[in-house]
């Protein structure tokens, strides 16, 4: 009895759920009807059912109060004073002490703001007066799941556009902005920036600017919570695209150098993580002489996370150099007289992003630093050792001073006999005089004397530079095996490069020019030496491997001046097996995935800085890499134009025709996109190749079946009615009898796409037609008999041949099929009959025994065996075309 008695009296602490507890009788527990409890509950109204259960002891009550408040505003939706109470009593559960509550309530918020805006108009002030408040009221709430719900609810508002401006303004902003002070707490300010930043793209540029930059802005120099650095770098792009480039260059790029040489390497690597963003919101000038400079810094960071993440943005980082009122690689037919504005290079480019190498290498290695004050010029940035407080709020005069120093030639560049012609009109470009000899220098006294005043005046740093930078290559190289010694010396190895391009100028003017010193001798060379053609093709594939011997024709062979060149033979290195043990196993496959943009960024007059690349990848170990290119090859050949497509890209095409279906797919899934900017000779000698997609690696691999079914419709109008018949018309009677369904009905569509291109010709459709009776509506299967009728079916209504040479070639064996023994061909053969041909007038209105035989067919239909027969021979077409109930009997077969 004791027992029992403290059964009874837990079970009255448990009335929230709606049972009033156990009675005790005789020794006996006797348990009332649910059914009874039931109706209790619903005696009550919503409201009151909802004050019995928000005042319950038991937290899960409470929690299904929350979970269950949607449902009562709906129930009450028609009495506005009700709404008003409902809303009213969920303020007063947002004060509830249980934090899965208050979680749980939150939950709801959006839901319930929806249902307010769409079905509450007379409340105009609903979610503004009652909801609001507590979002925002939770944003600081002790408990950890209830500041991440609300912040999510917080973003489903404002994506929802359900919180009207002035209240984001006045109600939100502050107290975020609130919560980020200094002295809030470290858990609660990391998530607040988090928010501002999430928050910035969706109110716009005006109230980020005036209440979320400056915090922003201190909120990067926070020394104590590395965290919340980390969380601005991290957002630091999406920031700058909002307050557009005139902010960040003046207000926000001083930061993000800062960042870039934070301590903590997850900082570094966040800001390498969205460099391209950061880029994209300044100009090219900025871009060119300071992010460059910064970039390259990342990329010899000591951190190989910050590496990785470095490299993995090289690509979309150069992507960024591209100008958007050029047309780089949008004339595909007209290579030669492409009309994308030309610029020279200088040398100014290659000294700015040497200084910027060594200084990058310098501050990283402290026993580069004393040997490096002679030799910098102020190229680099201040790494987080030496920037303090002070020293950052000069550092818009220092990245000044540095852009400077950058923008200024040295004496020996503009005394540089470069091999490029002088600027000249467009149609000198390209004229073969200028490019198969070594051009004349054209002589000005005048600049002569200016630059020798200018040279005397200046400072003998970069043949110093460059001898100090042999010695501390020299010094590095016993420890080459570390690998962050071994990305310094790669660094160290791009910036000795650089430097000699002002040491060997004069030398090089004198040497004779080999005919891979200019990307374009190799076509104009053609036009004087026919007989050359295998040696010149020599040249060409040495470009690289002799550029990595000798500076002087690296600089020769890759001369662009889109691209900093430093940046540029960070990218080329990416291929270099070394990478991948010191940076990262997969950094082939990045830079495969951003070539074409690059590629898009240089211009095909610059292909050749990228073909060894191109082809080093195209021929790597693994298969992500060549799937990768294979994916691209299109977007690359319609940069490139047919012509360095055919040489180039044809060979590495055929090769990934034969590699493993991974990297096949890659190819077939955008055939017609590549086939279609080949000559008509090129493209023809695949029609040999295509019936080699049947074969797979793995016969279940029905998709590849499938696509190369899609491809061939594509393919269609590349190729003459007689290739067509010649060659796709097997290809497309081998896919109609796939096992798989979803391939057969695919190449159905095929089958009526030849049809339609066989019109034309009489003979070739007569004799495919012929075959097609021959082959499926005779066939020993079913399944071919049925594709018979739906090729049919689908000829008539997509109008692929006209109803004259339907009725001559297809109507006979069509009407044929009346007769067949399984269901499943008859239920086709009447929806064609009821739902295809007979909304056509022709065959209404047509006079002899063609409609004859067709009413004839159609009554024995009407009265066939089968239920689902007779239905569709029966009804009116109209009311069953798009019944679905109607066709489930037979959907199974399609």
């Amino acid at each position: 009895m004791a027992d029992l008695s403290l059964l009874q009296d837990s079970q009255e602490d448990t009335d929230g759920f709606g049972v009033d507890g156990y009675s005790s009788e005789s020794d006996a527990i006797i348990i009332p009807s649910v059914l009874d409890f039931v109706t209790q509950d619903e005696m009550l109204t919503p409201l009151g059912r909802l004050d019995k259960y928000i005042s319950s002891e038991n937290v899960f009550n409470r929690q299904m109060v929350a979970r269950s408040l949607l449902d009562t505003l709906r129930a009450v939706s028609e009495d506005e004073r009700e709404c008003v109470s409902v809303l009213e009593r969920i303020d007063r559960l947002a004060d509830d002490s249980e934090p899965t509550v208050r979680a749980e309530l939150m939950e709801q918020i959006p839901h319930i703001a929806i249902f307010c805006q769409e079905n509450r108009p007379s409340i105009p002030f609903a979610f503004s007066k009652y909801l609001l408040p507590i979002v925002v009221r939770y944003l600081a709430d002790q408990n950890n799941l209830v500041r991440k719900t609300s912040q999510a609810a917080l973003l489903v508002l404002l994506e929802q556009e359900l919180i009207e401006r002035g209240d984001v303004e006045n109600l939100v902003c502050p107290v975020l902005v609130d919560l980020t002070a200094p002295d809030s707490n470290d858990d609660v300010k990391t998530e607040a920036m988090a928010i501002i930043c999430k928050m910035a793209p969706m109110v716009g540029k005006d109230i980020t600017e005036r209440l979320f930059l400056p915090r922003f802005c201190e909120m990067c120099c926070d020394c104590r919570m590395f965290h919340v650095r980390k969380v601005c770098a991290a957002n630091f792009g999406d920031i700058c695209s909002v307050v557009g480039g005139e902010a960040t260059e003046e207000l926000l790029l001083p930061r993000f150098f800062q960042l870039c040489s934070d301590n903590v390497w997850g900082v570094r690597k966040a800001c390498a993580e969205c460099f391209m963003t950061v880029s994209s919101a300044t100009s090219p000038e900025v871009r060119r002489t300071k992010l460059s400079s910064l970039f390259i810094s990342l990329i010899s960071d000591p951190s190989r996370w910050v590496r990785q993440a470095a490299f993995q943005s090289l690509g979309q980082f150069i992507s960024t150099f591209a100008s958007p009122s050029s047309n780089v690689g949008q004339y595909f037919r007209d290579e030669g007289n492409w009309s994308g504005a030309q610029t020279h290079s200088t040398n100014a480019d290659a000294a700015g992003s040497s200084s910027a190498a060594e200084t990058s290498a310098a501050s990283h290695n402290p026993s580069v630093c004393e040997e490096q004050d002679v030799a910098e010029e102020g190229g680099g940035e201040q790494t987080a050792e030496v920037l303090t407080e002070d020293d950052s709020k000069c550092l818009p005069e220092e990245t000044e001073a540095s852009s400077g120093a950058d923008e200024d030639p040295p004496a020996s560049a503009r005394d540089d006999p470069s091999p490029s012609p002088a600027p000249q009109d467009e149609q000198e470009l390209f004229n073969s005089f200028h490019y198969w000899r070594t051009p004349i220098p054209e002589i000005d006294l005048d600049l002569e004397l200016l630059e020798e005043e200018e040279e005397e005046k200046r400072p003998s740093a970069p043949a110093l530079g460059r001898k100090q930078l042999e010695e501390l290559i020299e010094n590095l190289e016993p420890h080459i095996d570390d690998p962050d010694v071994k990305a310094q010396v790669d660094v160290l190895t791009a910036a000795l490069r650089a430097t000699a391009l002002d040491s060997g100028l004069e030398d090089a003017f004198l040497e004779p020019r080999a005919a891979q010193s200019n990307p374009f001798s190799s076509q104009h060379s053609s036009e004087l030496h026919s007989d050359d053609t295998q040696r010149r093709d020599d040249d060409d594939d040495s470009d690289v491997s002799d550029s990595s011997v000798n500076p002087e024709d690296e600089r020769k062979s890759k001369q662009q001046d889109v691209v900093p060149q430093a940046l540029l033979d960070q990218y080329l290195s990416m291929t270099d097996p070394s990478r991948a043990q010191t940076v990262d196993m997969e950094i082939a496959k990045h830079c495969a995935y951003s070539l074409p943009g690059v590629a898009l960024t240089l211009g095909r007059q610059n292909w050749h800085c990228l073909r060894d690349t191109y082809e080093t990848l195209a021929s790597d170990m693994q298969w992500k890499v060549r799937r990768t290119l294979a994916f691209s090859i299109h977007e690359l050949a319609l940069i490139l134009g047919d012509q360095l497509t055919a040489a180039h890209l044809v060979p590495i095409f055929n090769s990934f025709l034969k590699d493993l279906d991974e990297v096949r797919i890659g190819v077939l899934k955008h055939l017609y996109d590549f086939l279609k900017l080949l000559h008509q000779d090129t493209r023809r000698k695949y029609l040999y190749q295509l019936q080699e997609f049947l074969v797979t690696d793995n016969s279940r691999n029905w998709r590849f079946r499938s696509e190369l079914a899609e491809q061939l419709v594509l393919l269609l109008e590349l190729y003459s009615a007689q290739d067509v018949h010649d060659y796709l018309r097997p290809l497309a009677f081998c896919l109609c009898t796939d096992r798989v369904s979803s391939v057969r009905w695919t190449s159905y569509r095929l089958v009526s796409e030849i049809i339609r291109k066989l019109s034309s010709c009489s003979s070739l459709l007569v004799s495919f037609l012929g075959e097609l009776v021959e082959k499926f509506c005779h066939s020993q299967k079913w399944s071919g008999r049925q594709a018979f009728a739906f090729v049919c079916q689908l000829s008539i209504e997509e109008e692929c041949l006209t109803l004259d040479q339907f009725s001559e070639h297809l109507l006979p064996p069509l009407l044929q099929l009346a007769t067949d023994p399984v269901p499943n061909v008859r239920v086709l053969l009447a929806k064609t009959l009821r739902q295809t041909l007979l909304e056509r007038e022709y065959f209404l209105n047509s006079a002899g025994c063609q409609q004859e035989a067709l009413e004839h067919t159609l009554v024995a239909l009407q009265t066939d065996v089968d239920k689902d027969v007779k239905y569709f021979a029966s009804v009116h077409p109209g009311s069953t075309r798009l019944n679905e109930d109607a066709m489930s009997t037979t959907s199974s077969t399609y």
